[in-house]
């Protein structure tokens, strides 16, 4: 039973990257990963158990003084790990639903439009530096995915060529990648490790932004004695009207921006988990929305309001991170992630082996899991812990790197990533072609971030 829980977490991630070749949603295939998972785990409970590789098991039985018996085991996966991990993933699925919500307000708002409309430039090397940074810094405020999606939508209006464009939104692939790294609310995995306390606010902008830039802007310099020629524009509808003013455009503009970056001050001003302030900011607008809106036709009214932007919020995307950390979650109550970390320890021996391994692996498997199974594999070291464990203090070099690796690997494969595969199904990215035109370039950029961390710059 152990080890089917391993091969059913492998047949589920097999399906979750053949999405589109099955033509099932990977959202499906990781809920019915998860609850397989448990149901294993239940039915196999003594034997699994007795393997002794289960460290939350092993703490429980000793701090209750309970013996190994099937009721005490199936009590114990019922009404403590599922109910612990539950509440775990709840805070980062809120939070998901919070600022995917907040960032749809502004997009329905056409708040976004004031940034796009103020790039006029067709040189494509000025173009793709602009476009690269503009997306490194939205994507630390927003996340990589929102931002691949409303950079993506603006490349259709500045670029008319599709191979062109295919190679933007790659790009912008790696900028939003790089820039999701170094913010706590920029990327799932940071927000992971930031919600699970392993990393601070102000200790992970600090310590992983210049790597990120350094992941960005290899590969632009690069490009900056290789791309020639200049863009064309397609043909814009300019009769098409907006639902609202300029004023209410940067009014949740700047509501929207400022509500997101309200997050990390509450964590550290209340103490309180993440999610509450993103949720409370997310009232704050939706106050706000209905007041600005109330003298308006109803029609109108009816497609700026919250409860209907609600509707096109990517419920599949926040239901897959549902089944994936759940799934994770069994492989860590029933042991296999700490044996798999007894591994990677003993082959590779250092904290920057195991992250650029991590980061590689999540450019082919996502990195939502690797990053909860590196938590559920590692647990966070008491302070003042030296030697290697020392790694893994809050804020320690393991977590730092591997938010850089785990955030920036991505970008090596178009499936790597949620950027990745949001740009691929929106612009329809050849797989072949992304490998043969961006691989590189995005390897060039992931060693170099790299290297500028492990040298301390």
């Amino acid at each position: 039973m152990f080890i089917l829980m391993v091969v059913v977490f492998v047949l589920g991630y097999t399906a979750i990257a053949l999405e589109h070749p099955l033509k099932i949603d990977k959202a499906a295939s990781a809920l019915i990963t998860g609850v397989l998972c448990w149901l294993i785990y239940i039915t196999g409970s003594q034997s699994i158990i007795s393997l002794g590789n289960s460290p939350s098991w092993n703490s429980f039985s000793q701090l209750h003084e309970i013996t190994p018996t099937i009721s005490n085991i199936k009590d114990f996966i019922v009404h403590h790990e599922i109910i612990n991990h539950l509440g775990e993933i709840s805070e980062i699925l809120f939070f998901l639903l919070g600022a995917m919500t907040i960032v749809e307000m502004i997009d329905r708002h056409d708040g976004f439009k004031i940034i796009t409309d103020k790039i006029q430039t067709t040189n494509k090397v000025k173009l793709l530096w602009i476009l690269s940074f503009l997306a490194f810094f939205m994507s630390a405020l927003l996340d990589n995915m929102t931002t691949t999606i409303v950079m993506v939508a603006l490349l259709r209006k500045l670029i008319d060529d599709k191979k062109t464009r295919w190679f933007f939104a790659s790009m912008i692939v790696i900028a939003a990648n790089a820039g999701g790294a170094w913010s706590p609310i920029g990327d799932v995995t940071t927000i992971m490790l930031w919600i699970g306390g392993q990393i601070t606010a102000a200790n992970i902008i600090e310590e992983v932004f210049l790597p990120s830039v350094a992941n960005i802007v290899a590969p632009l310099i690069i490009l900056t004695f290789t791309l020639k020629g200049h863009i064309a524009h397609p043909k814009i509808n300019e009769k098409e009207k907006s639902l609202t003013t300029k004023k209410e455009q940067l009014t949740l503009l700047i509501l929207g921006i400022a509500g997101l970056l309200f997050v990390p001050a509450f964590k550290t001003i209340t103490h309180l988990p993440p999610y509450m302030g993103m949720l409370f900011s997310l009232g704050i607008i939706w106050v706000v929305s209905e007041i600005m809106h109330k003298d308006k036709p109803e029609e109108i009214k009816k497609q700026l309001r919250v409860s209907n932007v609600l509707k096109r919020v990517d419920t599949p995307t926040i239901l897959f991170f549902l089944g994936i950390l759940t799934a994770v979650a069994a492989l860590q109550s029933a042991g296999q992630l700490n044996l798999f970390s007894h591994v990677l320890n003993d082959k590779l021996g250092n904290v920057y082996g195991i992250g650029l391994s991590i980061g590689v692996l999540s450019s082919i498997v996502d990195n939502v899991p690797l990053v909860a199974g590196a938590m559920g594999m590692y647990p966070i070291a008491d302070p003042g812990t030296t030697g290697f464990l020392g790694n893994f203090i809050i804020d320690g070099r393991f977590w730092e790197f591997i938010a850089y690796t785990a955030g920036t690997g991505g970008s090596l494969l178009i499936i790597g990533s949620a950027a990745g595969v949001a740009a691929m199904g929106l612009e329809k990215i050849d797989f072949i072609w992304y490998v043969k035109k961006i691989t590189l370039l995005a390897l060039v950029g992931y060693f170099a971030g790299a290297g500028v961390y492990w040298l301390g710059l």
